[in-house]
């Protein structure tokens, strides 16, 4: 479904640009073969998002996604963030329903922040949604510096989904059970080994130390007894929880604190059992045997959290928007190159949940995006250096292709010569750029890769840092069959179920694109492009 996107946006966009201004208007001639030419041109994202749902006004924060069994659908809850958010009173929950991750339809608000200044639940914060015997529940966080305590866990009821009644009586407070009243958010429910519903909290133990999981039990999500604590990772706070069991193991899924910019990533735990799970963070945490530290996509992918149909599962989180110091100035990069950390909030993002054979996650691409990408669109050789017949061969060598629209998939192999050959996808390039933007997959050692985002051109200023990459095994016969989806400036590439990469980049659409060789040679096959 198409919205409007909030028109920050448009002022951003227009502020991105890599060059001088070029001549190039798509809003001039119509009788001119736009496609025809590689010169830069200055794009702004389209008001409505067509796969990576943005609301009409503002963003998405924190998505808590839940399945529907009445209804066949997803519910993805979130919080609504505002440019302009009033002092105390923030972040209400709206929500979004969808079938395939691919398609959206707006729920509006669901569930209101308080009506005053004073109320415990002034501002609210990420929590769940659950069904049990005909009543739907959000338990979620109620957060407001006003109150005794700044953050409890609160729920709301509803049959329908629509109306829901907050419970004024009930909430759960963390000094109560020797938790901080500062920091005790994030509840996500889930049925245990035990059949019972448990719920996690996101906290510190009340005094200070480390962080840590509060844990609590229900048998009917009514009345919570308090079960115990399990330790976090060392003095990282690990936001968002999502608990779930998927064939033979438990995974705890969860965001290194946006607030540890280093770090900030969507990761996972594993086990065979939920005791086992909770174990995993004793004596040192107990990585899964993935090469990676259970790391499951970029610093632009945040606050994923889970559900599943039964079939399949897939992950909901938010690539998050970026910005300049100076959004109305021409020609100056906005963002996604300046070093600084991502803004709060952004486009929800959708992945699917690969379960590989020893139990290990990757991410994988929405099953539905294929075929909502389905109109196929030529792909021509634009320019190049160092490229024939389908090898591109030398350091510097690269070839450009014609103009992309503002939703994309692409696809194409690399098949490199030896262990060390790098190669990169560079977007918003011109044949007049002096700065564009490539996705490195760039050889760590001999076996690892790691993609890296960074800015080239003769006025580029190389690897972004604050955009790290994602690292995975190199593939044993060094091919790597690559998928690229784009909607405006939000774009997710996969890597041969091994590796997702989502990016942030303004001006993709209606700008050529590269794929370059840095030493060594590769061979390019079976590129295709489509659109929706």
């Amino acid at each position: 479904m198409k919205t409007m996107i909030y028109s920050v946006f448009a002022l951003m966009l227009s502020a991105f640009a890599l060059t001088a201004c070029s001549d190039d208007d798509f809003s001039g001639d119509p009788n001119r073969d736009w496609n025809g030419t590689t010169t830069f041109f200055t794009p702004t994202d389209e008001q409505g998002f067509g796969t990576y749902y943005t609301p009409a006004v503002g963003r998405i924060g924190d998505p808590m996604p839940f399945y529907d069994q009445r209804n066949g659908d997803f519910k993805v809850l979130y919080l609504q963030e505002f440019t302009n958010n009033l002092s105390h009173r923030f972040h209400p929950i709206w929500g979004v329903s969808t079938k395939d991750g691919a398609n959206y339809e707006s729920l509006g608000e669901v569930l209101p922040y308080g009506t005053n200044d004073y109320q415990q639940d002034a501002a609210l914060g990420t929590g769940c949604a659950y069904e049990k015997d005909g009543t739907y529940y959000i338990y979620y966080t109620g957060h407001n510096g006003n109150c005794q305590n700044r953050e409890v866990v609160m729920r709301a009821t509803s049959t329908d989904f629509r109306t829901w009644t907050k419970d004024e009586l009930w909430t759960l407070n963390g000094p109560d059970y020797g938790y901080s009243g500062n920091d005790f958010r994030d509840p996500q429910i889930f049925v245990a080994d035990d059949n019972l519903y448990h719920m996690v909290i996101a906290t510190y133990p009340n005094g200070g130390g480390d962080p840590c999981f509060a844990e609590f039990k229900s048998s009917d999500l009514k009345t919570w007894e308090h079960v115990g604590r399990f330790k976090m990772i060392w003095d990282r706070m690990l936001e968002c929880p999502d608990i779930f069991k998927m064939g033979d193991y438990w995974y705890l899924v969860y965001s290194e604190s946006f607030r540890a910019s280093w770090s900030r990533k969507v990761k996972y735990m594993m086990a065979k059992s939920y005791d086992e799970l909770k174990a995993c963070f004793n004596d040192g945490p107990k990585w899964p045997a993935d090469g990676h530290e259970g790391v499951l996509d970029s610093r632009a992918f945040y606050a994923g959290k889970t559900a599943s149909n039964g079939t399949d599962r897939f992950i909901w989180g938010w690539c998050p928007f970026r910005s300049g110091a100076d959004i109305h100035e021409k020609n100056v990069n906005v963002g996604a190159g300046d070093g600084n950390e991502p803004n709060w909030s952004g486009a929800l993002v959708c992945h699917k949940i690969i379960q590989h054979s020893d139990g290990t996650l990757t991410l994988g691409a929405v099953p539905a995006m294929a075929a909502k990408y389905n109109q196929a669109v030529s792909a021509n050789v634009m320019g190049s250096n160092g490229y024939n017949g389908g090898i591109l061969s030398g350091d510097g060598a690269y070839v450009l292709y014609n103009r992309l629209g503002t939703a994309n998939h692409i696809s194409f192999t690399v098949k490199t010569s030896n262990n060390w050959d790098k190669f990169g996808i560079s977007f918003v390039r011109g044949t007049d750029s002096k700065k564009y933007y490539t996705i490195v997959v760039n050889p760590e050692d001999e076996n690892h890769r790691k993609v890296n985002f960074e800015q080239e051109g003769e006025e580029g200023k190389g690897f972004i840092e604050a955009a790290d990459g994602y690292w995975f095994e190199r593939p044993a016969d060094n091919t790597y069959n690559i998928d690229i989806y784009t909607d405006n400036s939000v774009l997710v590439m996969y890597i041969n179920d091994v590796c997702a990469y989502t990016q942030r980049i303004y001006g993709i659409q209606k700008n050529c694109w590269s794929i370059n060789n840095y030493g060594g040679n590769i061979t390019i096959s079976d590129l295709k492009i489509s659109q929706q």
